[in-house]
């Protein structure tokens, strides 16, 4: 396993994601974006069009190089060397506020000094939370660790639900998922494995995002439905631009910002002290965006 054997099977999960999605759509498709980064590597940003099912999505594979940006060593204690990185990073905004918003995101990185490891994770954002849904959604991702390692779902799910919450907010992004960073062994069979999950996760994407699709997106909705989702989306801009690392680590790295900002939804709002109507489905959703509850045994 070296750097351009992991490259080349991110791009196969970027094509397989892309074939899936367009499928699960029936109507739009992607449209690619090749880029080139003036410090080394560079990318294809795919941004999906005149969807029935998805408004925005955007599935993002890069390839970059070069020295180290000193933010970075000193954000990560790292020694200076040069270093290379490359994931496959997507983010899907559906039309109907009945289908959740989900973001997925595998990488590795590695450093001219021997310096390496993979991360990642996907998590689930719905405009309305329903147990079922919730409960099927950890239960997938689940069954994807305990097939690599038993301790990796309650360790990454801790991960994710103390990442993805908006401090500012005292609320969790959604329901979270997992997440992982530094993932690595000194073991070359052990890194293997390691590398195996973290693809693993990248072909579940599409399966459970396409399970979501077809039974959510023709639930009816009103425009109350609506006017919740673009404020709910608004949550959405606040973490990814306040706290989200990834969002950080490219612009610090002098990313591509259309690439990296590719996460925002096509609309969003904010409303001042907005407070929703006690006992409405809007209420008990912000009752569920909490931390440590086990979305598995609901």
């Amino acid at each position: 396993m070296d750097k351009q054997t992991i490259t080349r099977d991110f791009i196969d999960i970027q094509d397989h994601i892309c074939r899936e999605l367009e499928l699960g759509d029936e109507n739009g498709s992607f449209h690619e974006d090749k880029w080139v980064r003036a410090e080394g590597g560079g990318g294809r940003t795919r941004i999906f069009k005149n969807g029935k099912i998805i408004e925005k999505g955007g599935v993002a594979f890069s390839a970059v190089e070069g020295p180290t940006p000193e933010k970075i060593l000193k954000k990560l204690n790292l020694e200076k060397a040069d270093f290379y990185a490359t994931g496959v990073s997507i983010v899907i905004h559906p039309v109907s506020p009945m289908v959740p918003i989900i973001h997925m995101n595998i990488r590795y990185f590695e450093m001219s000094n021997g310096v390496n490891w993979f991360g990642g994770g996907i998590d689930l954002t719905p405009h309305y939370v329903e147990i079922s849904d919730a409960k099927y959604f950890h239960q997938e991702v689940k069954k994807t660790c305990d097939a690599f390692n038993p301790d990796y779902y309650p360790r990454f799910k801790k991960w994710a639900d103390d990442y993805f919450f908006i401090k500012h907010r005292n609320e969790t992004r959604g329901i979270g998922g997992i997440f992982f960073d530094r993932l690595v062994s000194n073991d070359p069979s052990e890194m293997n494995n390691i590398f195996e999950f973290v693809k693993s996760i990248g072909y579940l994407f599409p399966k459970v995002y396409r399970h979501f699709m077809a039974k959510n997106s023709a639930l009816p909705y009103s425009e109350t439905e609506k006017k919740w989702q673009s404020l709910r989306r608004g949550r959405y801009v606040e973490f990814n631009l306040v706290w989200d690392a990834g969002t950080k680590f490219g612009l610090d790295t002098n990313g591509r910002t259309e690439s990296i900002l590719m996460s925002m939804p096509p609309v969003a709002n904010w409303e001042y002290m907005h407070e929703p109507e006690e006992g409405s489905r809007e209420a008990q959703t912000l009752e569920y965006l909490k931390k440590d509850i086990d979305w598995v045994s609901l």
